[in-house]
């Protein structure tokens, strides 16, 4: 319905050509759509500022819908990063460590730093390239300072408040005010109506929507004030940083820290899990080793058992006279051939 009224509103033809179509209205029926069509709407009293009245009143809440809780989301991020005692503690502890690394140097102790530094810690590298300041940071929250972590949970809104565009605020408001202010000046200049059924001016909510204006600028105006008071609570130049660019690094900063405590969490998971496998391998060699010096061992006691097994045997033999019975038992030396002997006798003489 909305598409289809500004369609119209866009592509009405203005009204020389519509009353220039009314002196057709004799011939309307043979007339071609598109100009019964418009023969029809030129006989309607004062036709374009009721259908501007009629598409801005379809179109009023979605225009506060696309403007209040963009205000919203602002003002209770301003609120939460001022009353936030964890993200404080945190600006702290990378003021601390910016000044400990720093010592020595011309920005030793600094009394403070600019927040779009916050997103470049995790660009400074330690000397061998494994860890970032920013995980290191992460990590000393996390064993030192575990409330500090809590500052991700307390900003819920910069998110959001980061994708405010406050020009497009100002746009949008300064729009809803023109279009409250030609309203008005149509519902003053529009003449009373000819037919009882004609319930323009009354249907027309003008109060109603003047009164939500109001309320948007009231609020609008408090976001301008709590962003200014909070720029300047971190000495910064509100005319050089806009809303968007300011909750941008914060929300940055934020993404970048939860993402630095999860790569630490995983980080302790796979040093934990190898140095499981280098027990495990440790044990596995140990019983390895342990296996070969028992089976070793027994080698070693056998061979031992072997020798003792023999000098027992030869030692109980000696002492039964086995050893003896055995010499005696031996078979006698055959004797000598009478023949060979006679031989030898005969030729001896």
């Amino acid at each position: 319905e909305i598409l289809r009224l500004a369609n119209l509103v866009k592509h009405l033809p203005e009204q020389e050509q519509l009353n220039a179509l009314a002196c057709f209205r004799n011939e309307y029926s043979s007339l071609s759509e598109p100009e019964q069509f418009g023969i029809v709407m030129s006989g309607v009293k004062r036709l374009r500022p009721r259908l501007n009245a009629l598409l801005f009143k379809l179109q009023f809440e979605e225009q506060v819908n696309n403007i209040k809780p963009d205000i919203m989301a602002v003002n209770a991020a301003c609120e939460e990063i001022k009353k936030s005692k964890s993200f404080s503690r945190m600006l702290e502890l990378v003021l601390f460590m910016g000044n400990y690394l720093n010592s020595g140097s011309r920005n030793a102790q600094s009394y403070g730093f600019d927040l779009s530094s916050l997103c470049k810690l995790k660009d400074t590298k330690s000397v061998d390239q494994k860890t970032t300041l920013l995980l290191f940071v992460a990590e000393v929250c996390e064993e030192k300072f575990p409330e500090i972590i809590r500052f991700t949970d307390d900003l819920q809104h910069v998110e959001k408040a980061s994708r405010v565009s406050a020009e497009n605020l100002e746009k949008n408001l300064k729009q809803m005010e023109r279009q409250l202010q030609q309203l008005e000046k149509d519902l003053e200049t529009f003449p009373p109506a000819e037919e009882t059924h004609d319930k323009f001016v009354t249907k027309i909510f003008a109060k109603y929507a003047k009164e939500h204006y109001q309320k948007l600028v009231i609020m609008h105006s408090n976001m301008g004030l709590l962003y200014q008071n909070l720029v300047e609570y971190f000495v910064i130049d509100s005319k050089k940083t806009t809303v968007e660019e300011f909750f941008t690094d914060i929300s940055n900063f934020r993404s970048m820290f939860m993402q630095a405590v999860k790569e630490n969490v995983k980080r302790r998971e796979a040093e934990e899990k190898q140095r499981r496998v280098k027990m495990a391998k440790e044990k596995a060699e140990r019983e390895k080793l342990e296996r070969q010096q028992k089976k070793k061992r027994l080698l070693e006691m056998n061979a031992e058992n072997d020798e003792t097994g023999v000098m027992d045997s030869l030692l109980e033999a000696l002492q039964s006279g086995a050893a003896f019975r055995d010499r005696r038992k031996r078979a006698p030396r055959p004797k000598a051939d009478s023949s060979c002997l006679y031989i030898l006798s005969s030729s001896g003489e």
